[in-house]
């Protein structure tokens, strides 16, 4: 029943055989294993089903391993968006997005990550990160980095948080850069996004260095804030879409930054919050968007989220702390968790 193919073949002593090259089993699910035609006692097959090797023994098939393949997973890593600047300050930068489904894009328009090799039976790390808080007015504080996502050793970093406008802070740095609050000759630039996961954030300040408090936007997964000088507040930079679960969905857009006499800016798609010339609006949940900034309050930036996609004949078992669900895409199982830390396995 069984087919050798080899490109050398030699024999050693004690009756072994010694090939150059690898074997290729005949791959079969357990039905069509159980339907082969008169196997005999020796015969083995991969048993896909399983993810084994099977041999028969002249009556029965057993397995030789028990489930102990590796296999590849396909993950989209958001960390939490960050928090807005106050004092019509710049937006929150979003969470860092990391990407290895199909060709799809990675943060700041990069290339597609490598797949992870998950090996059943042994736990994996799960984070789902937080947003960041919103910048204060008494104290006085800017907003918050949000918190980073993590799958096994893929990190995503939290977003920077916006500074409020009239001081000489830059935006923090993160997944997405923050964008920065202005004020007359006081304008400095956004906070740096991470490489391979977020934009940079937008610089705040009025055209001309007039003597208007303007906040810039916040970086996001698809690329930087703008560092125009106008009256306006700055749009948000615009997220990533990704079909990792079936359906398309846009993350990671980056905090408006708001403005004390003019237009406010927008958030950018992907879960991005408006900047307000009142209270900031926050980060979408489950996007990693990055706050508007505002006054006198700012938004908090929305939370991230973890999905992971896997052979359908794999099974997860989630531990406490998380909390996640599981549908099935195809050949494929997506599980998609949106809160919490804790771990998982397979089998």
């Amino acid at each position: 029943m069984s087919e050798l193919k080899t490109n050398k073949i030699a024999t050693n002593d004690a009756n072994n055989v010694a090939m150059d090259n690898s074997l290729k089993l005949k791959n079969v699910t357990t039905t069509q294993r159980d339907a082969l035609s008169s196997p005999e006692a020796g015969d083995i097959v991969y048993n896909s089903t399983e993810g084994t090797i099977d041999f028969y023994n002249g009556s029965s098939w057993n397995a030789t391993s028990d489930n102990t393949f590796t296999f590849s997973l396909q993950y989209l890593i958001v960390a939490g968006g960050g928090g807005g600047g106050f004092d019509w300050g710049g937006g929150g930068g979003a969470g860092g997005y990391r990407n290895s489904y199909a060709s799809e894009t990675s943060g700041d328009n990069s290339s597609t990550e490598t797949v992870l090799t998950i090996t059943p039976s042994t736990n994996y790390t799960v984070t789902v990160g937080a947003g960041g808080a919103a910048g204060t007015s008494s104290p006085e504080a800017n907003g918050s980095n949000g918190s980073d996502s993590v799958f096994a050793t893929v990190t995503s970093l939290g977003g920077g948080g916006g500074t409020k406008s009239g001081n000489t802070s830059s935006g923090a740095d993160g997944g997405s850069g923050g964008g920065s609050g202005g004020y007359g000759g006081s304008t400095p630039f956004g906070g740096s996004g991470a490489a391979g996961q977020g934009g940079d954030g937008g610089r705040g300040g009025a055209a001309g260095f007039g003597n208007k408090y303007v906040g810039g936007g916040g970086g996001g997964a698809g690329g930087n804030a703008s560092n125009s000088l106008t009256d306006n507040g700055r749009a948000g930079a615009d997220g990533l879409s990704s079909s990792i679960t079936g359906s398309a969905v846009t993350r990671a857009g980056g905090g408006g930054g708001a403005s004390q006499s003019g237009g406010q800016g927008s958030g950018g798609s992907g879960g991005g919050g408006n900047g307000s010339s009142s209270n900031g609006q926050n980060g979408t949940v489950n996007t990693g968007g990055g706050a508007g900034g505002g006054d006198p309050n700012s938004g908090t930036g929305g939370s991230g989220i973890v999905i992971v996609r896997y052979p359908n004949t794999k099974t997860i078992t989630i531990g406490a702390g998380l909390t996640g669900t599981t549908a099935t895409d195809g050949s494929d199982k997506v599980t998609t968790f949106t809160a919490g830390t804790g771990t998982v396995s397979f089998a």
